[in-house]
């Protein structure tokens, strides 16, 4: 077996903002796995926040040992980024080796479009009221906050996109004293969800807090490992592949969020459609899917995924799975 990694940039659209920064391009790592013929890929987005580099990511891969299963390499590495882009790879060798979908092989219903969230990026507010216009068609907005300055920016999304749901990301950026002051605007404004109001290690404050909208654990959930750490404090789970370290185990973790009685979100890095594929899986009947990466990119891969009026659909083969 043979595992190859390259550096791939995407340009994106637009400067892309949140509250850790902004950025004018997607870097990605993708992953090749040749066996018997037969090649399979997966792609990651090595982020800064979970002590990841493109660098570092590269050094794991390369580190593996020649020959490996996919259940092998749920031990061989860490959950995180190195790890999905190698299992997302070898579950696309299977797929092709076998001659079936990855769907079926993973024992899961014939997946369908799912309407997605578009991101409007951090801004000022009369910036994000003209993103908001330009996009109020879209069914379903998320906007990054997470600063102290928060009110206007509501305020003028909702009245750039008066029709269109929305849901709020403050990126680890409020206080607990800030948000509890936002909250009982969040239902004037129509807010459906809010994701990771508080700083991963300080969200204990959300447990007795009255949470007049779902909350959504984002940066506080990882992988089945973290789900005690969520009792009391989140409504709702952010999965990603990039935290889960790969299809297999985000699999899992919807399963075991759902069977725990949370809700489920499906979200993204900033990566290209290969990054994605393997998560329209995962989103099937999820809360809400945030997949909207390739819509933020000014270039994609060259078989992209479908995205219309029905919402993100399956990845084609040629693309993965």
């Amino acid at each position: 077996m043979k595992i190859t990694v390259t550096r791939d940039v995407f340009k994106l659209a637009q400067v892309f903002t949140i509250s850790r920064g902004s950025r004018t391009e997607a870097q990605v790592l993708t992953v090749r796995v040749e066996d018997g013929g037969y090649q399979g890929w997966g792609e990651c987005v090595p982020y800064a926040r979970y002590g990841e580099t493109l660098d570092s990511v590269t050094r794991e891969i390369e580190g593996l040992p020649e020959v490996f299963s996919r259940a092998e390499l749920q031990e061989l590495l860490p959950a995180g980024a190195a790890r999905n882009a190698v299992d997302c790879a070898l579950w696309d060798l299977e797929a092709k080796k076998a001659g079936k979908p990855v769907w079926q092989l993973a024992g899961l219903p014939e997946p369908k479009p799912e309407i997605t969230a578009y991101t409007l990026s951090l801004a000022a507010p009369e910036e994000m009221r003209a993103q908001a216009a330009k996009n109020a068609h879209r069914p379903l907005l998320k906007i990054k906050l997470g600063t102290l300055e928060d009110m206007p920016r509501l305020e003028a999304v909702r009245a750039g996109a008066p029709e269109a749901r929305i849901i709020v990301d403050a990126n680890e950026g409020w206080s607990a004293e800030v948000y509890a002051a936002l909250a009982p605007h969040l239902i004037r404004l129509g807010v459906e969800l809010v994701e990771q109001p508080l700083p991963a290690g300080e969200d204990a404050a959300l447990i007795g807090m009255e949470r007049p909208v779902p909350v959504c654990a984002d940066e506080s959930a990882h992988d089945c490992a973290s789900l005690p750490g969520l009792r009391g404090k989140y409504d709702v789970v952010n999965i990603k592949l990039d935290k889960t370290g790969g299809l297999t185990e985000a699999l899992k973790l919807r399963d075991a969020a759902l069977a725990e009685g949370y809700q489920v979100m499906v979200g993204c890095m900033v990566g290209s459609s290969l990054a994605m594929a393997p998560a329209v899986l995962v989103a099937q009947g999820a809360l809400v899917t945030d997949l909207d990466g390739p819509l933020l990119l000014a270039e994609d891969r060259a078989e992209p995924l479908v995205f219309d009026a029905d919402g993100v659909h399956p990845p084609r083969p040629a693309l993965w799975g």
